[in-house]
């Protein structure tokens, strides 16, 4: 470890310090750079406890302050919660009231959303009718978020831009959230997405030069890939196909901005 305090003038050590142990107080760190280091560090006692008492109940699956406990049966899910929320007191903490609660995923009746995802069970014609499938796609909350940010980056504001400016604006963005939600069943919220940048991008063509519908015509959607806009239509991936094996870095790569930000 790098010793930082070294480097401190000597007049530092005229300074008192009292010879008790000492306190921490976090006042506010949500969404913060060291809130999920924090999250880690905290709840790594559950993840001991869990897979040392309550394996037996189902899997434990977390990312930080958010996780989800996938039991086979309503009375293991019962028992989870409860041991849960028992780990929880001892470690001074408390679920949320209202982001905590049971979901009955049998044969689809219910859904719940996990790291900016659907999840829900559906029936797949090609596999077997009478059969459910666990699948995932971007949550209501993630669409409107990447529209109101597609939204802000092809609004008046930037009506100076060239054409292939705003392009290159946008790309980072559309292929970074892409990459997020690629390797699940996004394909229809894809090409609604698409569909959003196309009508965006056309709205925004008008303002700068103001052309009539007419003329409009001639910026089609392919004409705005030719240009070299990135596409999310055909970029979904199963989870065996999206990330090739590399144990030394992470699959997810920011926390609660789902690609917002834009990765190459």
């Amino acid at each position: 470890m790098y010793n930082y305090f070294r480097h401190l003038p000597r007049c530092t050590s005229l300074i008192s310090v009292p010879r008790c142990p000492l306190e921490f107080e976090v006042i506010f760190c949500v969404q913060g750079v060291i809130s999920p280091l924090l999250a880690n560090i905290y709840l790594n006692k559950l993840d001991r406890i869990w897979a040392a008492r309550c394996s037996s109940l189902g899997v434990l699956v977390r990312y930080a302050d958010d996780f989800v406990a996938m039991c086979r049966t309503e009375s293991a899910a019962k028992e989870a919660l409860r041991r849960i929320g028992l780990v929880m007191n001892r470690l001074g903490l408390k679920l949320h009231p209202e982001k905590t609660r049971t979901v009955d995923l049998r044969r689809g009746k219910e859904s719940f959303v996990f790291l900016g995802c659907t999840i829900r069970k559906k029936r797949s014609i090609q596999r077997n009718p009478r059969m459910h499938f666990m699948q995932r796609w971007p949550s209501p909350k993630a669409m409107k978020r990447i529209r109101e940010r597609v939204h802000e980056l092809t609004d008046s504001r930037h009506s100076g831009k060239d054409v292939k400016q705003m392009i290159a604006t946008l790309n980072p963005v559309l292929r970074g959230w892409g990459n997020y939600f690629r390797s699940g069943n996004a394909d229809g919220k894809f090409n609604q997405l698409d569909s959003y940048v196309y009508q965006r991008l056309a709205q925004w063509m008008d303002r700068r030069g103001g052309q009539r519908v007419q003329r409009m015509e001639k910026w089609t959607h392919d004409r705005f890939v030719d240009m070299g806009l990135y596409r999310l239509r055909g970029t979904v991936k199963y989870p065996m196909q999206a990330t090739p094996v590399r144990s030394s870095l992470s699959r997810v790569r920011e926390n609660r901005t789902h690609g917002l930000k834009g990765a190459v």
